[in-house]
């Protein structure tokens, strides 16, 4: 939440809910004594023509095609035709258009498995949609509520007001700074966050005004539970007494980050009426889709109050027309209520654990919640969370134990209240079903207890009406949830800043060279400084550093400079803090001594300084969150890291053989040959390890010494292929261990593009080199290797006649196999260049011209169609019409090389997702030809059900074997 202070100036509070399935605004006017909070109505289209105002906007936006609808019909009442709908016309409309329906926005914007920036939105959609990032479009939805304002409220423009918009409690940092970026490309600059279910309370606490004092304890704790349509969140707020003699609320626990809502309920139900419909197969995408649209209002029928026994949903036939050949579907009430009680909210144990395989549905791309079982999340939540029944101090370590888990019950029925929050708990049958389970847990034999209920009337509006109660508490008036950081923050730091506290800590320590410094307690408010000036750090200047990052949200009690074993089930990995810090001075000496500050900023996120001890200087640092918004960097998982260091004297002496090697350093044996030429087996003497078995810690040290080194490479057209091939095996595969995507960012930079020995060799180690490392360049730096490669091999094979640059390619089959493969490993290539990538190297498969360079080829094309990239986001996946086509084209080849089935194999994967598979006439096909062409069973297996790839087929998906530690899916 934003710590600024409120303007006084403006007349209007305003509070907006931008929600995954509806969005609302309400505000108040200050102009008006009484404070009441009022909700605005909010023109848009609910039919061609039809302009009516409703109390929600629902997120979902429609891109009519061309003539679709005359500009006049969508004409809003603040004079603009927009080129896209949003609203209830673009909900209803899109059900039975989906691949031009954009929905699940805000899902989409916390995916960090895409780049959340990329026009990537609608996913799988029709041809000629204009794609638009989750960003771009939750700003549409932000900008119809704007101008809907300014419309009503000319004199006082939206972007003038006191603004708060709400986010999900859970919603990781990068997804809270995108949020403010949708805003301001909405032209809303000035905005508060809050989260949604403190809104929500806050919307409890205005309804009852009069008597909120007299309905909560002390000691009593309110669990917030918030299912929406996207998300699940549960958060935690302690009622303690106050000294004015009411009671104070203070939010002391957030849970972890679900895609787990109502848009799994309708993939439920879908997938349940998709066997009705189609036993044991899958209906096509245009029919699952609408199937999909349907159910959700299926469920909002079947779910609510006053239910009718049955629905009958209607959907399109498999022909070319959605009207006519429609296909009807009973649904009884009895069968959904089954499938989603039973499904979501079944009867656990408190001690239940949710699954932590990877989840059924794929649908969409979005990475759901594991298990759909919200019941279990909730005990693992509460067993996390829980407090003595006075509700005034955290657990004791003999009452939690040291990973801060409770596994069982306290003794005590606990004093809690529940208020519900988000569309799902509109039904009846789902809010008892989620009371039962903390009846089950916490009642005692012979008991009547139950949690209090607290009640919102309007779940809808609730969050919005919640948010401009927040405003007006901004400016000193109504109730305050005193809400710190939901979480701690750690800092990896070498275990010999502090000893250890004791001996089990210490056996720990020989385990792990890094411990977590806390940095940020839990419980800090926003603006807050943490000052750690007992601890100092040594910190190189003018090279890169990294400090690891951690956060817990179950360790809420640890204090600023608390040293602690990194215990991964409590303590999880954040992308680490990345910098080089630049002096301004020519020389410098090697090292500055530092103490570190800290800071919560406005809206969640970390800030760091690093300040020198014995001088005036400061560095700022901030979180790199590069890697979780953009495709060109690879999100660190500290793979390389747990390998551990080699032994330094081994290291020292392998760094000599590499000067030795490139005339830096002067040998007293006499040289013969070239010492480049064995440098190689050099290395693998003095660190007597095959090269195959040098960690990745190693290999990054040799990188050190290479780049030194790198003048070396003038000597002689073999010197530059030796230091190139050396390079790129010693960097590959350019992700893996903490700042890869700065050493490629510098390998790129030193090389500039330009080689000094343009020999065939030379050449081939080139494109060796970027083909080994391409996981660590950006889209940029992959597209401009690409571009002229693409150009020379669209000439080769289709003007071979004409004079280029291109007539050398396929003539020398090393040179020309290398360039192939290159282009293959670029995962971060357009689509549309994909494609046509694809489409020239099975022209080249069919060439007598181009025969030896089949096996390159192949394994490009294996590569370019995957329908799981090794390291692409998957926005950068081939569609699957598109793989299918290419799989028909193979068949018709000759599949004895082995890497023709891998070629086959990688674009007939089977993932789970039906947008990205290949459809089943098709999957039946390849089968049945790689089965008559005696393909390995296991390239059959990953084809007919999703699965894991064999250590040997990860090294021939990278095209190199794998650095030891790092494993690939």
């Amino acid at each position: 939440m934003n710590s600024a202070e409120p303007s006084q100036s403006s007349r209007f509070v305003v509070g907006l809910d931008l929600g995954t399935t509806n969005s609302a605004l309400a505000f108040v006017d200050t102009q008006d004594k009484t404070r009441r909070i009022q909700t605005l109505l909010v023109p848009q289209v609910v039919a061609p023509g039809v302009i009516e105002p409703r109390e929600t906007l629902p997120s979902f936006l429609y891109q009519p095609a061309t003539g679709e609808f005359t500009a006049e019909s969508l004409r809003l009442p603040w004079g603009e035709s927009p080129a896209e709908i949003v609203g209830q016309f673009a909900r209803d409309h899109g059900t039975l258009v989906p691949g031009r329906l954009i929905s699940s926005a805000k899902s989409w914007l916390c995916h960090n498995g895409v780049d959340r920036t990329a026009d990537l939105l609608p996913w799988q959609g029709a041809e000629d949609v204009q794609r638009m990032s989750p960003v771009t479009v939750s700003s549409r939805y932000l900008e119809h509520f704007r101008q809907a304002w300014d419309a009503q409220f000319p004199e006082y423009p939206l972007a003038d007001q006191d603004f708060v918009l709400t986010i999900p409690a859970s919603f990781d940092e990068v997804a809270r700074e995108l949020t403010i970026r949708a805003a301001r490309q909405a032209g809303l600059q000035r905005v508060v966050l809050i989260e949604e279910p403190q809104a929500a309370f806050y919307a409890w606490i205005d309804k009852n005004s009069q008597t909120w004092n007299q309905l909560v304890t002390p000691g009593q704790n309110i669990l917030i539970c918030d299912v929406g349509g996207g998300t699940t969140d549960f958060t935690l707020i302690r009622v303690r007494s106050g000294r004015d003699g009411l009671v104070q609320f203070h939010r002391v626990a957030v849970g972890e980050h679900l895609i787990l809502g109502g848009d799994n309920f309708d993939l439920a139900l879908a997938h349940h009426l998709e066997q009705r419909l189609k036993p044991g197969g899958q209906l096509e995408p245009r029919q699952w889709s609408v199937l999909v649209r349907s159910c959700r209002q299926l469920k909002e029928v079947l779910m609510g109050d006053n239910a009718p026994d049955s629905w009958t949903l209607t959907l399109p036939g498999s022909g070319s027309k959605l009207i006519g050949g429609s296909i009807q579907v009973p649904v009884q009430r009895s069968e959904a209520e089954s499938i989603l009680a039973e499904g979501f909210f079944p009867e656990v144990p408190f001690d239940a654990k949710p699954v932590a395989s990877a989840s059924g549905f794929q649908e969409f791309g979005l990475p759901y919640a594991p298990d759909p079982a919200i019941t279990k999340y909730l005990a693992t939540f509460l067993s996390s969370h829980r407090f003595e029944s006075d509700g005034e101090s955290p657990p004791t370590t003999d009452e939690v134990p040291s990973g801060g888990q409770a596994s069982h019950p306290p003794e005590a029925e606990p004093p809690l209240a529940i208020l519900f929050n988000g569309g799902v708990f509109g039904s009846p049958l789902l809010r008892r079903r989620l009371i039962q389970s903390l009846e089950q847990w916490f009642r005692r034999p012979g008991s009547h207890w139950s949690p209090t209920e607290l009640e919102n009337d309007r779940l809808d509006l609730a969050v919005a009406r919640g948010a401009a109660y927040y405003g007006m508490v901004r400016r000193g008036e109504g109730v305050r949830i005193a809400a710190g950081l939901a979480r701690t923050y750690y800092i990896g730091v070498e275990r010999s800043v502090s000893a250890p506290a004791d001996a089990a800590q210490a056996s720990s320590n020989r385990e792990s060279p890094l411990a977590a410094l806390c940095l940020l307690p839990a419980g800090i408010e926003p603006g807050q400084e943490v000052d750690l000036t007992h601890h100092q750090f040594e910190l190189r200047v003018s090279q890169p550093i990294e400090f690891p990052l951690y956060v817990s949200s179950t360790r809420l009690t640890d204090r600023p400079g608390d040293l602690l074993a990194v215990d991964p089930e409590q303590i999880k990995a954040l992308p680490p803090i990345r910098t080089v810090l630049k002096t301004g001075k020519s020389k410098e000496a090697d090292t500055v001594t530092v103490i570190l500050k800290a800071r919560l900023t406005e809206i969640g996120t970390l800030d760091l300084w690093c300040s020198e001890v014995d001088g005036k200087r400061t560095w700022k640092l901030l979180f790199d969150v590069r890697s979780t918004t953009q495709t060109d960097l690879s999100a660190h998982d500290a793979a390389g890291e747990r390998q551990g260091l080699f032994d330094e004297e081994l290291v020292q002496s392998a760094k000599a053989v590499i000067r030795n090697s490139f005339g830096l350093e002067a040998t007293d044996q006499p040289r013969k040959d070239p010492p480049v030429s064995n440098v190689a087996k050099r290395l693998v003497e003095v660190l007597k390890l095959e090269r195959e078995e040098w960690p990745t810690s190693l290999l990054r040290q040799l990188w050190d010494a290479l780049i030194e080194a790198e003048g070396g490479r003038r000597l002689s057209a073999d010197h530059e292929a030796r230091w190139l091939n050396l390079t790129g095996y010693a960097l590959r595969p350019g992700y893996g261990l903490a700042v890869d995507d700065w050493r490629c960012n510098e390998t790129w930079k030193l090389l500039q593009g330009k080689l000094l020995f343009a020999t065939t060799a030379v050449r081939a180690e080139w494109y060796i080199l970027w083909r080994r490392v391409a996981g660590g360049l950006t889209t940029g730096q992959q597209q401009s290797l690409a571009a002229p490669l693409i150009s020379q091999i669209r000439q080769a094979v289709r003007n071979p006649a004409a004079k280029s640059k291109s007539a050398g390619f396929g003539t020398n089959t090393h040179e020309s196999a290398e360039l192939v493969r290159l282009l293959g490993a670029c995962e971060l290539l357009p689509v549309a260049h994909k494609r046509e990538l694809g489409d020239l190297l099975l022209e080249m498969l069919g060439r007598p011209r181009f025969a030896a360079l089949a096996s390159a080829t192949y394994w490009a094309l294996g590569r370019i169609g995957a329908r799981r990239p090794v390291y692409g986001p998957l926005n950068s996946v081939v569609p699957a019409d598109v793989a299918a086509r290419w799989l028909k084209s193979l068949a018709e080849l000759d599949l004895t090389d082995s890497l023709a089935a891998f070629a086959v194999m990688q674009m007939g994967r089977r993932t789970g997702d039906r947008y990205r598979d290949i459809d089943e006439a098709t999957r039946t096909s390849v089968l049945q030809t790689l089965k008559r062409a005696g393909v390995p069973r296991h390239y059959r297996d990953l084809i007919a059900e999703v699965g894991n790839l064999e250590s040997e087929e990860q090294a021939l998906v990278m095209g190199d074997s794998l650095p030891k530690g790092l494993r690939i899916l």
